[in-house]
């Protein structure tokens, strides 16, 4: 949370090539989050976040900024499709489904948060566990000499366990069986918890039940740390800590919102739906108070970034109210030439080095030179122009096809190294991209 807006623009530069504006924009927003946790209560309250609306073409990396703030930050950070919601009263999921998405990843970071405070706890008892079955107890009219020599043997078997001496050895451990899980998000608060109350019934005698299993040492230290945690986690303070931090520094990456958007040019409005699901976007978005089973949240500072490529409609064919949610407009620019170069080069984990290293099982060095590497971005650029400007999503294809039959005959070419130049590019690349028929189809 304490990250400078220079080092949120910083960290996304390692993955994201150009798009300033997009993650200064986002950075800011970011940090008027904690510089709102700092102010007195009163004034935390009026100072509500201000939404963001990226907009530009597919690929050229909205969606990739969300997916690494999220990576990055430890904040509860849902990512959704505006087009998989309906207006209430149709069938699909409806949009509160979003925030309490957002609860229950904010339930998953918090529980991962007191785990690992409660790390050593969790050890201990797991420990003890596994030397309880290792040395039974004794009995408790057991003499203070075998009592000590008993202390002393455990001594003994609890640092040889702590040093991995045990993990081959076979112990018998008690696991509940399996609950029958009956979860759906999308359900209303009150369905849910009905939901929850059968569950219960069906699992009341089956949890009573425990479940023996054989396993080696190794494998009972990870199946006894989640019935530690269950044991020694607070699971209400928990509940009420998710509400709080989704409350107050959740994150709602709605994404495709120009799918919901009716186009003023369209003959006849096609689908009723889509501005219903804006009229429900409304209040959430605004400030409101869900529902959900673990109990109500307020969204008014919830902070929302919607993204769209609005190749077929406008911003502005967005309701009105809608629009005025979103007071932060961004323009995302459409890659060229240079930035699919510096994708390739200069990305952390670029496309690049994903396939080194998938040839790199195989036992092939692949290597591509740099001239090479400006004649992917160029043939990837031209089928942008000539097709559909998909962005750098078209590297993909691109890459795929230059190195198909490569990696169809890896295993000839085990222990060499095998050099990409420009000619072998070209060959490969330039006739496909030449002939915009077959281009449509191949790339």
């Amino acid at each position: 949370m304490d990250l400078t807006p220079k080092q949120i623009v910083t960290y996304l530069d390692e993955y994201i090539i150009g798009q300033k504006e997009a993650k200064k924009v986002i950075a800011i927003a970011l940090r008027n989050r904690y510089r709102r946790m700092k102010l007195p209560k009163d004034l935390q309250d009026e100072i509500t976040p201000k939404n963001i609306l990226m907009i530009g073409s597919t690929g050229v990396g909205k969606t990739e900024i969300a997916r690494r703030l999220a990576k990055s930050l430890d904040l509860p950070f849902v990512k959704v499709e505006a087009s998989k919601y309906t207006e209430v009263g149709f069938v699909g999921r409806d949009v509160e489904s979003m925030v309490r998405d957002l609860v229950a990843n904010a339930l998953v970071l918090v529980k991962e948060i007191h785990k690992e405070r409660m790390k050593e706890d969790i050890e201990e008892y797991v420990i003890k566990k596994i030397l309880q079955k290792i040395l039974p107890p004794l009995p408790k009219m057991a003499t203070p000499e075998k009592k000590a020599e008993y202390e002393k043997s455990f001594a003994k078997m609890r640092q040889k366990l702590l040093n991995g001496d045990l993990d081959h050895l076979k112990i018998e451990i008690e696991l509940p069986k399996n609950s029958i899980s009956l979860e759906d998000s999308n359900l209303p608060p009150e369905l849910a918890q009905a939901q929850e109350s059968i569950a219960k019934i069906f699992t009341l005698g089956l949890n009573k039940e425990k479940l023996k299993k054989e396993v080696s040492v190794k494998e009972a230290k990870e199946l006894l740390k989640n019935e530690a945690s269950e044991k020694l986690l607070d699971m209400e303070a928990i509940k009420q800590e998710a509400l709080k931090k989704a409350q107050e520094e959740g994150i709602v990456f709605i994404d495709e919102i120009d799918k919901i958007a009716v186009s003023s040019s369209s003959q006849g409005r096609q689908d009723p739906s889509k501005e219903g699901v804006q009229r429900d976007l409304l209040p959430i978005v605004e400030g409101s108070t869900v529902s959900t089973k673990w109990g109500p949240i307020k969204t008014d500072h919830i902070l929302f970034i919607a993204a769209g490529a609005f190749h077929l409609s406008k911003p502005s064919d967005l309701i009105p109210e809608l629009q005025g949610r979103f007071p932060l407009r961004v323009e995302l620019d459409n890659l060229d030439e240079e930035a699919l170069y510096q994708i390739l080069k200069n990305t952390k984990n670029s496309l690049i080095k994903q396939y080194q290293a998938l040839l790199g099982v195989e036992g092939v060095d692949l290597r591509f030179e740099d001239e090479a590497l400006r004649a992917i971005a160029k043939y990837a650029h031209e089928a942008n122009q000539k097709i559909e400007d998909i962005g750098a999503r078209r590297l993909h294809t691109v890459i795929e096809n230059l190195l198909e039959d490569l990696s169809f005959h890896a295993d000839e070419y085990k222990g060499q190294t095998v050099v990409i130049d420009k000619g072998f590019v070209d060959e490969k690349l330039g006739q496909i991209v030449e002939n915009e028929d077959l281009a449509k189809y191949i790339l």
